[in-house]
């Protein structure tokens, strides 16, 4: 069965990019516009991994991760931004108890596809020590 991914990006393009590149590599995607519409999907639908913007209008990429994982600790968050000046926010997230990578925007996709793969590995790492 194909991995479920959330993409979440208010650049309708980047978002609708990136879920093309990851149906073509054999994925589960789907494209969200804002957080709270990718939240309100978890809810139902929770997906492996959420690979998401960090600056966008409304919620942050970052207070839309620390909810997930707080609600959903085996869903796997991958951020971007083109933003330099995330130090406060990831700084606010890692007092609140999570660590997020950031990938700088424009990502490569064979840079993306590498750090899905990556997230995928550690995912089925975890379940192996916790049998």
């Amino acid at each position: 069965m194909a991995k479920r991914i959330f993409v979440v990006d208010d650049e309708r393009c980047i978002a609708d990019t990136l879920t093309v590149i990851l149906r073509k590599s054999g994925y589960e995607a789907r494209a969200f516009y804002d957080a709270e519409s990718a939240l309100e999907e978890v809810e139902h639908e929770c997906p492996e991994l959420v690979i998401s913007d960090v600056v966008m209008p409304g919620m942050s990429g970052i207070e839309m991760a620390v909810l997930v994982k707080e609600h959903y600790p085996a869903c796997k968050v991958l951020l971007f931004s083109g933003h330099s000046a995330l130090a406060g926010m990831l700084e606010d997230a890692r007092g609140q108890g999570h660590e997020f990578e950031v990938l700088h925007k424009p990502v490569h996709p064979a840079d993306l596809l590498a750090k899905i793969q990556n997230a995928s590995n550690e995912s089925e790492a975890e379940l192996e020590s916790a049998e």
